[in-house]
């Protein structure tokens, strides 16, 4: 069985004796809120997450009770409220990574004139938990808990070419179910990335994920097993492939280098 956990579920969970199921529908009901949504209403709900309206509306006030969502009866629909958010501060505050990474970031942000990114991965997306910018960068500028696919960007593609073997075939049945007609691409780009990084030490995406975005990414591999990756990027029109992997990504490996052995000593 693979460890790789935290990725969509699989019909088979339903009959694992251990597995909750009414735990499990109510963080799929959490996880229906995506950045920019505001409020949503039982229906918008059922319909991302294909649980039935019934047991939605018995979920979302459920929710709202022990203050994870608020209601708006005017609107009848619900937003996110600050339950949800304690428990993503006690997440970022507890990432020694990123106390250790932040400075750092910041520096090689400023010499490459890129923006730096730290992030793990959140099902089949790499999620923000740490990003740092040049004071002069107005535009593509992301936030702590922004997603980024983790199939076409470099920062889910670093995360992917450090995953054991087995995991990365673990994992490719997954994007495959969400991918469709471009699951062939998607997939023969996944691997060839794995040899890229192999060979160079870093994954390079230009234009894939967002045309006018490009980027350089390499993980690490934390202690305890768990990964994060670490891209630098922006836009196409200024960071060009030949800079970024002759410039920016040797001087993004040798931070990464710095930050692991760091946490050694921490």
């Amino acid at each position: 069985m693979s460890k790789l956990t935290g990725l969509p579920r699989e019909k088979g969970e339903e009959t694992d004796r251990k597995f909750i199921e009414a735990l499990a529908r109510g963080l799929d009901v959490l996880r229906a809120f995506q950045p920019g949504d505001g409020f949503l209403g039982n229906q918008e709900i059922s319909a991302r997450t294909g649980l039935p309206r019934s047991s939605v509306s018995r979920i979302t006030y459920t929710l709202t009770k022990l203050g994870y969502l608020s209601y708006s009866e005017r609107l009848e629909k619900y937003q996110l409220d600050s339950g949800v958010l304690a428990l993503g501060y006690a997440f970022i505050s507890n990432l020694a990574i990123r106390r250790i990474a932040q400075p750092m970031m910041q520096q090689l942000a400023n010499t490459t004139d890129t923006a730096v990114g730290l992030a793990s991965r959140d099902r089949l997306d790499m999620i923000y938990v740490e990003y740092c910018a040049p004071a002069d960068v107005m535009t593509f500028r992301s936030e702590i808990g922004d997603r980024i696919p983790l199939a076409t960007s470099a920062i889910g593609r670093a995360y992917f070419a450090a995953l054991p073997p087995s995991e990365r075939e673990y994992f490719l049945t997954h994007v495959k179910d969400k991918s469709g007609a471009d699951w062939p691409d998607i997939q023969s780009r996944l691997l060839a990335a794995v040899e890229f990084y192999q060979r160079h030490g870093f994954c390079c995406v230009i234009g894939e994920w967002n045309r006018d975005v490009n980027g350089v990414a390499v993980p690490l591999i934390m202690n305890q097993g768990n990964i994060f990756s670490f891209n630098c990027g922006g836009p196409a029109y200024r960071l060009k492939e030949d800079y970024l992997q002759q410039e920016v990504a040797p001087q993004l490996k040798n931070m990464v280098r710095n930050i692991e052995a760091t946490l050694i000593q921490y």
